[in-house]
C-alpha cells in the first residue's frame, strides 16, 4: 500500500512487535495474560474501566460555565484522539493497541477546569517546591491510585503504556527526574507514542474552532479570514454545496481539515523515516529527532490556526473570567487543606507522612471533576463563614 508515493510497509518493521516488543510488554506485576488479546489491547481495556477515566467526562475541555451539551469535555476529547491515532497507525503499520491505549490514557492527569486548573495547582505546589505536570500525575494515578485488583495498587499496565505515558508530548531529563529512571529517558519512544501528541492537536484544533463557533464566540465568517487552511477547505465543501447553510458548510470543512493534517502526518511521519534509512524499532529510539512530524506547510497552517484560537478564544473575556474563578477556587481549596489537612478524607491524611501535605492535597484536587470541586468549595466556604 502507498501514500503520497511512500510505501507504508516501510514503517512495519518499526512498529512495537515481534522481539521488540518483549520489554515493553512486561508489567510491574506477574499477571494473567488472555490468548484471546494482545498485553496492549488489556491495557487499553484497564483503561477505560478506571475510575480516573470516567471522570474524565466531568472535566473542562475548553468551557467550563457555559451550559451546553454539545460542548466536548475531557472524555469526548479523548475519544477524537483516539479516533486519530488509530487511522494513522493502521496507515502506519503500528501497533494499534499500543496507540489507542496511549490515546485514551494521554490526558488522564488532567485536573478540573482544563489548563486553567492546571496552571492554578502548579503555581500552588510551587510555593512548596514542587510542579504539577498532568503527564507525571497520569503516572501516578495508573501506577498508584487506581484501587481495582487484590494483588496490587494500580492498573498493572505494561512499561509500553506507562513509557508513553511519560514521553508522548516531551521528553524530561534524567538528571532532574531520577524517579523516571526506568522508562528510558535517553531513548526516543516508539512511533505509537510519537504520533499522539500530534493527533490530540489535530482533535483540538477542529474541535476548538466548532466549539467556539457553538458557544457564540467566534464567527465561522472571521475564522474564514484568518484561519488558511480552514477557509481553503470551507471554499471547495461551498463550491461542491451551493446553497447550503453556513453551519453545515462550516461542519464539513473541519472534518475535511482534520482529514489534511491527518494525511500529512501520515506522509510526513513515512518520508522521515526513509529518508533517515529508518528499519526498525531500535532506530526510532535511537535517532536524535522525532520521526512524527507535519510538513513544514501544514506546520506553519497548524500554527496559524493555535495562535489564532488564542488570541481569538482561549485568551477572550469570558473565558478570562472563567478561568479567574476556575483559579480562585484551585487555590481556595488548595490553601484551605494545606491549614485544615484532617479535613482531607481519611485515605489522603493516611498518605501525608510518606508523601507530604503539598502533594496529598494537590493529588486529591487533581482527582476532583468540575462539579465536585464546586461543590467543595461551596462547602469550604460555608465553613469559613461560620
Amino acid at each position: 500500500m502507498t501514500l503520497n508515493g511512500t510505501n507504508i510497509s516501510d514503517l512495519h518493521c518499526c512498529a512495537v512487535t515481534g522481539d521488540g516488543c518483549d520489554v515493553l510488554t512486561a508489567r510491574a506485576h506477574a499477571d494473567f495474560e488472555r490468548a484471546s488479546q494482545s498485553a496492549f489491547q488489556r491495557d487499553r481495556e484497564r483503561i477505560v474501566q478506571a475510575r480516573a477515566f470516567r471522570r474524565l467526562a466531568g472535566k473542562t475541555q475548553v468551557f467550563t460555565s457555559r451550559a451546553s451539551d454539545h460542548f466536548r469535555s475531557r472524555l469526548t476529547h479523548t475519544i477524537e484522539v483516539a479516533q486519530i491515532a488509530r487511522s494513522v497507525g493502521q496507515s502506519l503499520g503500528l501497533n494499534g493497541g499500543l496507540a489507542e491505549a496511549l490515546a485514551l490514557v494521554h490526558d488522564i492527569g488532567h485536573p478540573p477546569f482544563g489548563h486553567a486548573g492546571e496552571r492554578a495547582l502548579d503555581e500552588c505546589l510551587q510555593r512548596h517546591g514542587l510542579r504539577f505536570d498532568h503527564n507525571l500525575h497520569a503516572l501516578r494515578i495508573v501506577e498508584h491510585f487506581e484501587l481495582r485488583y487484590a494483588a496490587h495498587r494500580g492498573l498493572n499496565l505494561t512499561l509500553g503504556v506507562r513509557e508513553g505515558i511519560v514521553k508522548h508530548s516531551r521528553d524530561y531529563s534524567a538528571g532532574q527526574h531520577p524517579e523516571l529512571a526506568g522508562y528510558l529517558l535517553d531513548r526516543r519512544p516508539p512511533l505509537e507514542a510519537q504520533i499522539i501528541d500530534l493527533a490530540d492537536e489535530i482533535a483540538y484544533l477542529a474541535a476548538d474552532l466548532d466549539d467556539g463557533v457553538e458557544s457564540g464566540l467566534l464567527d465561522i465568517d472571521h475564522i474564514r479570514e484568518h484561519v488558511d487552511l480552514l477557509a481553503d477547505c470551507y471554499a471547495r465543501v461551498e463550491r461542491e454545496h451551493a446553497g447550503v447553510e453556513a453551519k453545515f458548510l462550516f461542519s464539513e470543512a473541519l472534518q475535511r481539515m482534520q482529514d489534511i493534517l491527518t494525511d500529512d502526518l501520515i506522509s510526513t511521519t513515512l518520508a522521515n523515516a526513509r529518508a533517515n534509512g529508518i528499519d526498525s524499532l531500535e532506530a526510532v529510539r535511537a535517532h536524535p529527532a522525532r520521526l512524527a512530524a507535519f510538513s513544514a506547510l501544514a506546520e506553519s497552517q497548524r500554527q496559524q490556526e493555535k495562535r489564532y484560537l488564542y488570541e481569538t478564544l482561549y485568551t477572550c473575556r469570558e473565558l478570562s473570567l472563567e478561568h479567574e474563578k476556575a483559579e480562585q477556587v484551585v487555590a481556595t481549596l488548595f490553601d484551605f487543606w494545606i491549614d485544615e489537612p484532617r479535613e482531607l478524607p481519611v485515605g489522603y491524611v493516611e498518605q501525608i507522612e510518606t508523601e507530604g501535605l503539598a502533594r496529598v492535597v494537590a493529588d486529591y484536587i487533581a482527582g476532583m471533576t468540575d462539579s465536585f470541586i464546586l461543590l467543595q468549595y461551596a462547602q469550604v466556604k460555608r465553613s469559613v463563614r461560620r
